[in-house]
């Protein structure tokens, strides 16, 4: 990365003043951010302190240590003897002042742009009657609760529920079929599913309760199953007596007031199974105050700029932890939040923009192949809504390709609004490099590590890369948010984590720093290539086939080679009216040359239809470039789009 390169957006002085992120540095005395990131990095539990003061995080009793790492950095303690609640910080706090007959969430469902709106009190009273059903059902402390429904009011209800008695939750993705809901069912020993009969998806009434009971027979710690009445006539929806119950009845009549459980604040809150990108899905564990801590109040309060006056809409399924997100980031600071069901492209090709443009959305978070998808329809899609109304726009969930980076933020942002990158996962709960509005932007570009992480970019032996140079991206010092192991596989989360440099969290990304200070992910080391003795990360490559304007999206793959020692395959999906043809997939692998040299001629450009994705729309590329080498491609559990491996596979016969 050049420092000629000109930045694409610099940081308006106005917005820098007004922020959140300068409002921190002032609380704690810091002349400027290379200040406090030195003092956080040198006393990470200072940081915290600070941060929940900041946040003014609610403790029933104040913890009387806020690091402890006497068991390991591996096994580290947060908030040693504090007591405190999910629900007491993200609802609670609100009764009794004027936030509570604000709106608090919006809905829009898929059919006839049907809408409902429910404010914090109305809201609270919901999770009140749900928490006080699922403990007449024996639910307490510690027990897990499965939820397995799309994007509903009732499915964020159902999230703050669990905690508010002091349960575990369990989100499953709503597109999950009956063998990966079993195998998490039962790894979790779940107690309860909340489920609905069905769900609504381009028009169809998609069954759901039919899968809970098939992935039963697997799961036999499963004692109930309470199924909303989202669909009704034309779905299959099974019920069996005295296991299953209706959602309505079940909380019929009950206490609109519920207590909320006193726990301690490392109490596991969340238990969340990764994608698996790299194999058998780890089953991640976040506490009561890690995930606040560190996503909520370090990450997108102070570092992004969530403000209370916000509107927070990132569509996604509550699978992912963006759904946890979604429910926590606006509740915590008494915003907005909207939820939309279905998907971002129907029943309108530009439903996605016409929602954000109704219902005045001011942050917006996307996911980069969502943008890839809707920029297919074409600029006018965008153009011809009123998005004057966005404040901020951030975007997670994989690396970004330089063109649909500029087209959102030419079409989307206006080249006016920041758009700020967010990277982290699962197993941190939070992010561990996040643009700010402190910062100038170019595609892909993070502006700050993680304040306390420890963040760093090292070579194979561990020293520290310098600029311009790809690396393994590590922690060195523990995260409030870290998952607290992976769920009964402490030699899994060890070996996972902590083995490979020993004492330093390695998360699989390969990362870079440029001469401005700037970072950028360039995609899981896993899937980095080596090509005559030199590492590429696939994004650098893939952002070669997309900037052509012929292609979508691409994965870029390596394999075996016996000169080289890895040589490129790309598949890529060609734009609409684009001919998947010969003359096509010489254009790319010119296009590849002219950007990388002669050294990095793909071996093959296969064309297909799509590529194979997890629910949060990362590529699969290690399933690629199995199917490619006629190997088995391993867990498939997480695909939201299993009809691609199908395709992916027809492809490579017919080609061949």
């Amino acid at each position: 990365m050049s420092t000629k390169r000109p930045f694409d957006w610099l940081p308006d002085p106005a917005l820098v003043a007004a922020s959140n992120l300068t409002a921190f540095l002032r609380r704690v005395g810091a002349p400027d951010l290379e200040a406090l990131s030195r003092r956080a990095d040198a006393d990470p539990a200072w940081l915290m302190q600070e941060v929940l003061a900041f946040g003014d995080f609610r403790f029933t009793t104040p913890p009387e240590r806020m690091l402890d790492t006497s068991g390991g950095i591996e096994w580290a303690r947060w908030c040693v003897g504090g007591t405190t609640n999910l629900v007491l910080n993200c609802l609670d706090r609100h009764r009794d002042t004027p936030v509570w007959d604000r709106t608090f969430l919006v809905w829009e469902g898929e059919r006839d742009r049907r809408t409902r709106s429910l404010s914090y009190r109305e809201f609270d009273a919901a999770v009140c009657r749900l928490a006080a059903a699922l403990a007449s059902l024996g639910v307490g402390r510690g027990d897990r609760v499965g939820l397995f429904m799309p994007n509903l009011p009732e499915t964020f209800v159902a999230f703050f529920a669990v905690l508010k008695i002091g349960a575990i939750l369990m989100p499953l993705f709503s597109g999950f079929g009956p063998a990966p809901l079993a195998a998490r069912l039962a790894d979790g020993e779940a107690k309860v599913v909340l489920t609905v009969d069905g769900a609504w998806r381009r028009g169809s009434a998609a069954p759901m309760k039919a899968l809970v009971d098939e992935a039963l027979a697997q799961a036999p710690s499963v004692e109930h199953v309470v199924v909303l009445a989202a669909v009704g006539a034309g779905v299959a929806c099974p019920m069996t007596p005295g296991r299953d119950h209706d959602w309505d009845a079940l909380v019929a009549g009950r206490p609109d007031a519920f207590p909320t459980a006193t726990m301690d604040a490392e109490a596991p809150a969340v238990l969340l199974y990764t994608s698996g990108t790299t194999g058998r899905p780890k089953g991640c564990i976040w506490t009561h105050v890690g995930f606040l801590g560190s996503m909520v109040l370090r990450d997108m309060h102070i570092c992004c700029d969530f403000k209370p006056q916000d509107r927070f809409f990132f569509m996604s399924d509550m699978g992912w932890m963006v759904g946890a997100m979604c429910a926590c980031i606006p509740s915590y600071f008494g915003a907005s939040l909207l939820v939309v069901e279905g998907a971002p492209d129907y029943p309108e090709t530009d439903r996605y923009w016409r929602v954000v443009a109704q219902h005045r959305v001011t942050y917006l978070g996307i996911a980069p192949t969502l943008i890839r998808g809707l920029m297919r329809y074409g600029d006018a899609e965008v153009a011809r809504h009123d998005l004057s109304a966005l404040r901020i726009t951030c975007s997670g969930g994989e690396a970004w390709t330089e063109a649909p980076w500029r087209w959102f933020f030419r079409h989307v942002c206006r080249e006016r609004v920041p758009f700020l990158n967010i990277v982290g996962g699962t197993e941190v709960g939070g992010c561990n490099m996040m643009g700010t509005v402190h910062h100038p932007l170019r595609p892909g570009s993070f502006g700050l590590a993680c304040l306390g992480g420890g963040v760093d970019i090292v070579d194979e032996s561990g020293a520290s890369a310098g600029p311009g140079q790809v690396g393994e991206l590590v922690l060195r010092h523990p995260n409030i948010g870290m998952t607290k192991g992976v769920w009964r596989d402490d030699a899994r989360y060890l070996e996972t984590y902590w083995r490979t440099l020993p004492g330093v969290w390695v998360h699989g990304d390969f990362a870079m720093r440029d001469e401005d200070g700037l970072y950028y992910v360039l995609g899981r080391s896993d899937d980095t290539i080596k090509v005559s003795g030199k590492r590429v990360g696939p994004a650098e490559i893939e952002t070669l086939l997309t900037g052509t304007g012929s292609v979508s999206e691409a994965a870029v793959v390596g394999v075996a080679d016996p000169v080289k020692g890895a040589a490129i395959v790309c598949f890529c999906v060609p734009m609409p009216g684009v001919a998947a043809d010969a003359r096509l997939a010489a254009a790319l692998s010119a296009a590849v040359v002219a950007g990388m040299g002669a050294s990095y001629r793909p071996r093959e450009v296969v064309l297909v239809d799509d590529l194979p994705k997890t629910r949060n729309m990362k590529v699969m590329r290690r399933v690629v470039r199995a199917l490619y080498q006629g190997q088995d491609a391993g867990d498939l559990s997480s695909l939201v789009n299993p009809e691609a491996v199908d395709a992916l596979r027809s492809r490579l016969t017919l080609v061949r």
